[in-house]
């Protein structure tokens, strides 16, 4: 079998992609190879690309998810043997290949009911989603919650996780289709079109106050809007930059009692015992159809048309790569 690695040469746009042969070392003690069946990719892809979160050094590797079969087993591993469906996410980065050595402590196990392209599509997602709504901030029945990007791969397991606490939850998306999925999804209101006044229609429909909590992944000048947004004494959390670098955020924003919290999941997983808390419970949620819609498949070696896919913002759900 002929296996295949996408390097990435150095930071910037897509032709820093460079797909080649690859040939996949036995596992070290304490590892385990997994054959890659589906590669996950996220936003957190692109920001590696881009030197934005730069690697270590270069060329390197990127992809933070991925699902397939256990091919074999390295000294001292006793909770997987070959031929387990497994998945994982995370730290270190380095997905974006056809198979992989990684730490057995790293990989979760698939139960019969979690294909391996929901898996690959959905956990680092939902991870994210349990880090976003049971500790930063713990949403329960009863709250409002704005999830901007409703219909998108992240925001698809924020409505439906949110939505099974019982709270009521606002999305905003950039157009009519989208809408129609993200209340498909259980989403309750929807603010439609990028020019759309968010905190004027987010005031409108909690009555004045705003929302409990917001969830931004966009970035740009909506972080602004996205804390008008919020009620006094909830928050406001920023969880990417899609649209662009966020400026800075005057500190009298938060008046009164508003706060502002900048999470990263991939520092929340560097510790063993919360990345394996967030896996299990988002596979569990993945029993439950807590799940991101897949938007497209591509070919490993096609990497840079999934990456161009990403950006566009055409997407609602997750694009995966078939190696």
């Amino acid at each position: 079998m002929t296996d295949q690695i996408v390097w990435l040469n150095a930071p910037g746009d897509v032709t820093q992609f460079h797909v080649e042969k690859h040939h996949c070392d036995p596992p070290a003690d304490g590892e385990i190879k997994i054959r890659h069946e589906v590669i996950g990719t996220n936003f957190l892809d692109v920001y590696h690309r881009t030197g934005l979160y730069p690697m270590p050094s270069y060329p390197s590797v990127i992809g933070a998810e991925a699902a397939g079969i256990v091919e074999d087993v390295g000294a001292g591993v006793s909770m997987f043997k070959r031929g387990d469906r497994v998945a994982y996410a995370g730290p270190p980065v380095g997905a974006y290949r056809s198979a992989r050595n990684i730490a057995a402590e790293r990989a979760i196990k698939l139960p019969d009911g979690v294909s391996a392209k929901t898996a690959a599509s959905s956990l680092l997602k939902g991870m994210t989603a349990y880090m976003l709504l049971r500790k930063t901030y713990d949403v329960r029945g009863g709250m409002q919650v704005l999830v901007h990007a409703a219909a998108g791969g992240l925001g698809s397991v924020l409505v439906r996780w949110a939505k099974s606490l019982d709270a009521t939850v606002i999305g905003t998306v950039g157009s009519s289709e989208k809408a129609a999925l993200a209340a498909s999804w259980g989403a309750d209101h929807l603010i439609v079109g990028r020019d759309a006044d968010i905190v004027a229609e987010v005031k409108r429909l909690t009555n004045g106050p705003g929302v409990d909590v917001a969830y931004d992944g966009i970035g740009g000048d909506t972080l602004l809007k996205t804390i008008r947004s919020v009620r006094p004494f909830g928050m406001a959390v920023t969880i990417g930059q899609a649209a662009g670098a966020i400026p800075p955020v005057p500190v009298e924003e938060l008046h009164p009692g508003k706060a502002l919290c900048r999470p990263s999941i991939m520092a929340w997983c560097a510790d063993i015992g919360q990345y394996r808390e967030a896996a299990l419970a988002a596979v569990e949620a993945m029993e439950t159809g807590i799940v991101s819609q897949i938007a497209a498949e591509y070919r490993l070696a096609d990497v840079a048309k999934a990456h161009e896919e990403m950006e566009s913002g055409r997407s609602a759900g997750s694009i995966l790569l078939i190696p």
